[in-house]
Order: C-alpha cells, then structure tokens, then sequence
C-alpha cells in the first residue's frame, strides 16, 4: 500500500496530511496508509480525523463499484466504527475518500485501490440524503473535478469530520454533523488550494437517533447554522480555526484573497456556493 504521496504534485515543499495543532492528540491517532491515499485515524471517535488521497485525472480507470465494506484487519475492531453502526438506519457508509478518486494506474493497483476505499476506516455516518445529493456531498467533489481538472490533472484532496462536543451520541458513536475538504493542485509551478464546510446537521434531524445527543458547553457563533442543502467555499484558515487541525501550506496557498480567520459567514470571505460558477479557482 503506497499511501499518500506528499510529493505528488511535484512542488518544493511536500504536502503533509493535515493533523492536530495539538502534538499530544496528534501522538494518539493512526496514521494508516492504503492504495494512493491515507488516513488518519481517531480510535477513540472510531472514525478518521482526516483523510489525504492522490487523484492522477490522466489514468484514471473507470472500474466497477463492488461494496465490500470490511474492517482494516491491521488494527483493533474496536478502534473502527463497523457495520453495527449502519445497521438498520437511514444511515449511509459515507466514503471520505471517494471511491472513484484512488483508482488510477496499472489495472491491479487500481483494482486494489477500489477495494481500499470500501473499508470503513475511510467511512463516515452520513445522512443518506447528504451522500447522495448532487447538491452536498457528491456534487461538490464532482464540481472540484470538473473545474480542477482543465489543465490540472493532478489533485491531492484533503477530506475529514468537524469533530464536536455535542455531536449526536449512537450506538457508541459521534455522529459528525459538518464535514470539511481542501483540495490542491499545482499553478504554474506554486501551490494552490481551496476549502470546503458542508452541513448534514438538518439530514441528520431526520433520523431517529435513538440515544440523547451530548449538551456541552459551545459557543453558537462559532460555526454557523448552514441548514440544508448548503455548502461554503471558505478560507482554510477559517477551517483550521474550526477543526483545530493544522494544514500547513495549503492555508498559505488558498485561492480565496487573504483575509483574516472570522469563523463566520461573511460576504467577502465566504462564499456560498449554490451553482458551478460560484466556485473560486
């Protein structure tokens, strides 16, 4: 299993996968490498913090889904949240890395990378109307494709859960309510990047979690409400803010104009993303 490859993009510096800011919960987690991406595991939250996969748009190989969802054997079931977590809900095994964006290359490293995304380290419990709506979750990763591949046929993406204190306590499990992404590529040489929030807390109403949901201590203005069917182009530094995580270089290299971290919804610096053209390259 290569792994991410943080010399991908071929730029000076590397790309490190991002991690938190804090060394003691970055010593905690499990770096896992699988075929053209890794993960960062949480084995407390069971989920990954953060995932980073390698996307090569000229050899990409159009292969067959499969769903052979199975736990990574190279760690402890109890550090992974499995199928248990899935069963009999309106909960869907969510890919953080996508399945389509690992499967490039020879025909049987493709083929193994196809099977690597279907273990449930790389699963997320995901609303099945946030999965699978063009407008969320699928629609923005195929839009970052599409306009990042003109000319741009190497990508390395970022994707991970916005962990939270009061994130839906089931079966054992924080349920994610926000998800992150940052996606980067090579401008004439430099390094550029873009960063996503999208929301599945409204998805995530409809269900019925039957457990009671954690009542900590948050600051409502910290992260605002997106509501349904909404997605952000925001600056990566609003995102480390948000997510406690350090992603290094990639908030130095954002395409948005450099503005100040405000974790809030603002006009200039968070754009709102409601059609193709709205996206910021």
């Amino acid at each position: 299993m290569t792994g991410f490859d943080s010399g991908f993009l071929d730029l000076d510096e590397p790309l490190a996968l991002p991690a938190p800011a804090d060394p003691q919960e970055r010593a905690r987690l499990r770096h896992l490498d699988y075929t053209h991406f890794s993960v960062l595991l949480d084995p407390d939250r069971r989920l990954a913090a953060a995932t980073a996969v390698n996307i090569d748009g000229a050899a990409l190989l159009d292969l067959g889904r499969g769903d052979d969802w199975h736990l990574d054997e190279r760690i402890p079931a109890d550090e992974q949240a499995g199928p248990e977590l899935y069963a009999r809900n309106d909960l869907d095994r969510g890919h953080l890395v996508r399945r389509r964006d690992p499967v490039w290359g020879p025909a049987d490293v493709a083929r193994r990378a196809n099977v690597d995304t279907f273990c449930y380290t790389n699963a997320a419990p995901q609303a099945a109307d946030f999965n699978q709506s063009l407008e969320l979750w699928n629609g923005l990763e195929d839009l970052v494709l599409e306009y990042a591949s003109a000319g741009r046929l190497r990508l390395s993406v970022f994707t991970g859960p916005v962990v939270e204190a009061d994130d839906p306590l089931y079966r054992g499990i924080r349920i994610p309510k926000r998800f992150w992404k940052v996606a980067a590529w090579s401008s004439a040489g430099a390094l550029a990047a873009s960063g996503y929030l999208l929301d599945q807390s409204a998805q995530l109403d409809d269900i019925d979690l039957d457990e009671p949901t954690a009542t900590g201590d948050r600051d409502d203005d910290a992260v605002p409400p997106l509501g349904p069917f909404r997605t952000f182009q925001l600056p990566i530094l609003d995102l480390e803010s948000i997510t406690g995580l350090d992603f290094g270089t990639l908030s130095r290299a954002d395409v948005l104009e450099a503005a100040p971290a405000t974790v809030r919804p603002d006009i200039d610096t968070w754009i709102e993303l409601e059609r193709p053209g709205d996206l910021r390259f």
